[in-house]
């Protein structure tokens, strides 16, 4: 048997590095970027590293055409699934399963596949199936950096001027529109569906702050300026010092009921108000959800 040169064995485990770094969930442009190596090379060594294992990555006498095909399909489908969803592809459903991976796969490729191939094949991809966020398509993300730059900055100083306590304060129940699906995307990056950010049916107010302190309280029927407000009172009463709130622009938070008590408290209770569309900026929101 032919002894493996050092330069082999470097260029060896140059590629079961790049392997294994991106089956762990590294994305494939950070990956090819560290290693010095063009993407679709690192596509390639996936494509031999899953016909015959870290064997497959050794060097190799070149013998008839070489597999490129398939590496060019792992890179498209890389793509395709962290880029975008399958309604790209004129598909009617718009998270990643393994159904429609496949179906995809055959479509655009012709490549047929078993639901256990096509999970095997993402893992190698460094994918996995998560549950997406979806966020509105109606929201302006030039004033959700203003919010972040400005807005929320200013709050803060204007806290530290009063010695008040900020907090987020936001509404939830049981939904009709709740989203249970998962989808296949990179690890550790969760992906973004959009969808109308619509939302109803009320039964639950949270105040939660920067630090994690929460305050709540359940109620039946429809959240009001009554009952906002009658909130309010009792958050300012337990945290005894400035309250600055900073809510979502539902008209029930900034109607006349509430504007009215904010004036009556003379200073000692500020509103702010998150950007339209955008309830992911509101900590509140999600340690409602999260229960």
């Amino acid at each position: 048997m032919k002894p493996v040169s050092v330069r082999a064995q470097v260029r060896y485990e140059k590629r079961r590095m790049a392997v294994e770094a991106l089956s762990q969930g590294e994305v494939a442009s950070d990956v090819a970027r560290v290693m010095k190596i063009p993407r679709r090379t690192l596509f390639n060594w996936i494509a031999r590293y899953r016909h015959g294992g870290e064997h497959a990555l050794q060097d190799r006498h070149k013998s008839g055409r070489p597999r490129k095909a398939e590496a060019k399909v792992l890179q498209w489908l890389y793509h395709a699934i962290t880029l975008g969803d399958p309604r790209q592809y004129q598909l009617p459903y718009c998270l990643w399963t393994l159904a429609i991976v496949r179906r995809l796969l055959k479509k655009e490729h012709g490549v047929e596949m078993s639901k256990s191939g096509v999970s095997r094949l993402l893992k190698h991809l460094g994918l996995s199936p998560q549950r997406p966020i979806y966020r509105s398509y109606k929201r302006d993300p030039e004033k959700m950096k203003q919010y972040l730059d400005e807005t929320f900055p200013g709050l803060r100083a204007k806290a530290r001027r009063l010695g008040a306590a900020i907090y987020f304060v936001d509404e939830a129940s049981v939904r009709s529109d709740a989203h249970r699906g998962t989808t296949w995307g990179k690890i550790g990056e969760t992906p973004a569906v959009e969808d109308s950010g619509d939302r109803f049916s009320i039964r639950l107010i949270s105040a939660v702050s920067p630090r994690g302190d929460m305050k709540f309280s359940s109620f039946t029927g429809r959240m009001d300026g009554i009952r906002f407000v009658n909130f309010l009172k009792k958050l300012h009463a337990d945290v005894g010092r400035p309250l600055i709130v900073i809510a979502d622009n539902a008209s029930y938070h900034t109607g006349g009921v509430v504007q009215r008590y904010i004036k009556q408290t003379r200073g000692q209770v500020t509103l702010g108000s998150l950007p339209k569309y955008s309830p992911e900026l509101n900590p509140g929101r999600t340690s409602l959800e999260s229960r």
